[in-house]
């Protein structure tokens, strides 16, 4: 299915159930470095976008752009593949959670290195992680997770050189509702409103989501999901394979 029509049928609350999360926002600003000015592919409804220098959003559906903030960067609608901009034209091509959405990944990864002079930065799920317990509930879940998510060694080859790659652990009280962030937060995820932004729940067969929800209902009824996974209650924060990579650009001097 194309990516508009996939975020014009799911991304209708998106900004209510998909908030920036600041410790992920300082982690990409990090990457980023001082590289001016940023161009945000897929850049939905604006999260994790700079405000220290100039933004251009490329974001393909209507849906997503119309629930940019006043005041953030302008939008163009375009895809990944197909970037209407020039050579070198930005300091650094930025995308969160995006790439795995793509028609055509190599096209729309060839397209942001040409477009930055200096680095591309992404916000990506490594799919070589262990599954989590969410996949124990939702298997299809973790089926489409597999099938989408590019790992970071096919990345690094189409993008032409090798990552820097920063781990980032999400934090147990992650405001940014992707399908992780709830991970110690196990009641969230029967809360339509949790899910439905959730591209990775939303987009399994509507019968496996439900039996997923009856059997974790019953788990937390029981208390079988503390016994089985309460050590989770314990810590802050935990490493589900997310990670910014950069690749710098070839010719770029320390």
């Amino acid at each position: 299915m194309p990516v508009p029509l996939v975020y014009d049928r799911i991304g209708g609350q998106y900004r209510e159930g998909r908030r920036e999360d600041p410790r992920i926002a300082a982690a990409i600003l990090a990457a980023l470095g001082s590289a001016s000015p940023v161009v945000n592919v897929g850049a939905g409804a604006g999260s994790y976008e700079p405000r220290d220098r100039v933004v251009v959003a490329v974001e393909p559906s209507a849906v997503m752009a119309a629930q940019r903030p006043p005041g953030a960067a302008p939008a163009v609608r375009a895809k990944a593949e197909a970037l209407p901009f020039g050579d070198g034209t930005f300091g650094a091509a930025m995308g969160v959670l995006t790439v795995h959405h793509w028609g055509d990944r190599a096209r729309g990864l060839a397209e942001m290195r040409r477009v930055a002079s200096d680095s591309v930065v992404l916000f990506v799920r490594d799919p070589r992680t262990p599954a989590w317990w969410l996949h124990h509930y939702f298997p299809a879940t973790w089926r489409l997770e597999a099938s989408r998510e590019t790992p970071l060694d096919q990345l690094a080859r189409l993008l032409g050189q090798p990552l820097e790659v920063i781990p980032v652990p999400i934090p147990a009280d992650c405001t940014d509702g992707f399908n992780a962030a709830y991970w110690r937060r196990p009641d969230a995820y029967l809360d339509p409103g949790v899910w439905r932004p959730m591209s990775a729940l939303a987009l399994i067969p509507d019968a496996e989501r439900e039996e997923g929800m009856r059997r974790l209902r019953t788990d937390l009824d029981s208390g079988e999901w503390h016994r089985q996974w309460g050590h989770l209650l314990a810590l802050d924060e935990l490493d589900l394979g997310y990670r910014v990579v950069v690749a710098r650009a070839k010719t770029r001097r320390n």
